[in-house]
């Protein structure tokens, strides 16, 4: 094949759907088979070994992500006059869920590097109202714990931690979503665990944060028709949960191709024009998303698009320049740090089952880019 008649999507599902194909089936005529789509086997299993491959005593399968982060900080008490901390460098939803709760986000500057929250930068942006500290393991790679877990002790804060991006990242070989009072996972389908459909977690040590969010997620209801919250409906069903399940087996196996594969990039990229990603010491990444820096991005975008490459930008517009956080009073250049990133982050191709051509025609393109 001529290299400029390679076709590489940004993502795509179909080596895994081909893999995976009849599990999946199986586990759909499973649950049709049993006729029950709310709340039975399929779900208490999936969250009994979610639970168990994360670390932690429980799981409680939601409706999504978003819904995830704003239950666990339902379940906390937090809500109007409070603040918590989120980076500035995130997916909106880490934002959104706390001012669904009426709280405050504060925004605290990424590092360069790690494209993650700056740990460094966390203690000044804590005010007598800051309840909790979000830290997103952005991308895959885990925020640098101690440091977090250190402040939040110090400060009497709860530590949620969102790992939306890093099924199965470690940070000094522990699992992340293991180290705050409870984590937020999301399941969209492009995630590596992902449903087929929106779906989500939270996982805790917390056996009475675990009751709360499955009430508040459950209509405010801990037993039918007794409403003790003003609640939600967010709840996993059971064609999610068998999906998911049936993909768990192989997540383990599917992050080390996608490590596999980040490692062929790390290696083989050399344009003095990208910047690679740096991974510190403490985190082995599980690479939900190969993110690059240019500074001459969107000519470098049109270039891999014109060579048959898809890219993504992961995020183009900062938190704090979105139309809907205006009332926070944030201004361009308040973080430039975030802004960079906004303007520089390219993501390039990188799902499982992606060939070696693939990989080496993606590094032989970014290698003559001039």
């Amino acid at each position: 094949m001529k290299q400029h008649e390679m076709k590489i999507p940004y993502c795509t599902f179909r080596p895994l759907e081909q893999e995976l194909g009849s599990e999946i089936r199986t586990a759909f005529e499973r649950v049709l088979e049993n006729s029950r789509y709310i709340a039975g086997q399929e779900g208490t299993e999936f969250e009994q070994r979610f639970a168990e491959y994360c670390g932690c005593s429980f799981c409680i399968g939601v409706g999504n992500g978003l819904d995830a982060l704003t239950l666990i900080l339902r379940a906390m008490g937090i809500g109007q006059g409070d603040e918590v901390i989120v980076p500035a460098n995130t997916f909106i939803a880490t934002a959104l869920a706390v001012s669904r709760t009426g709280a405050k986000p504060v925004l605290v500057e990424p590092g360069i590097e790690t494209f993650n929250i700056d740990a460094d930068k966390i203690e000044t942006a804590v005010t007598e109202r800051t309840r909790a500290i979000i830290p997103v393991h952005l991308y895959g790679q885990a925020c640098d714990m101690d440091v977090i877990m250190r402040i939040a002790r110090e400060h009497n804060l709860k530590v949620v931690e969102d790992c939306a991006q890093a099924h199965g990242a470690t940070y000094k070989n522990r699992k992340v979503g293991t180290f705050g009072d409870a984590a937020a996972f999301s399941f969209y389908p492009g995630k590596n665990l992902g449903a087929l459909g929106d779906a989500g977690a939270v996982v805790t040590d917390d056996r009475e944060l675990s009751e709360c969010v499955r009430a508040l997620g459950n209509y405010g209801s801990d037993y039918k028709y007794h409403h003790i919250y003003r609640g939600y409906n967010s709840r996993l069903d059971e064609l999610q949960a068998a999906f998911l399940s049936a993909k768990l087996s192989h997540l383990e196996k599917m992050n080390a191709e996608r490590r596999r594969i980040a490692g062929k990039y790390l290696n083989g990229i050399r344009s003095e024009r990208v910047i690679l990603p740096i991974i510190p010491e403490y985190t082995n990444p599980v690479w939900h998303i190969f993110a690059v820096r240019c500074m001459e991005r969107d000519r470098l975008e049109t270039y891999l698009n014109e060579n048959g490459i898809g890219t993504n930008k992961h995020y183009p517009i900062p938190i704090h320049l979105q139309e809907c956080y205006k009332d926070l009073g944030y201004r361009k250049g308040d973080f430039p740090i975030a802004e960079t990133i906004s303007r520089t982050e390219l993501s390039i191709p990188l799902y499982y089952g992606m060939t070696d051509a693939e990989t080496d025609y993606v590094i032989d393109v970014i290698n003559r880019f001039e």
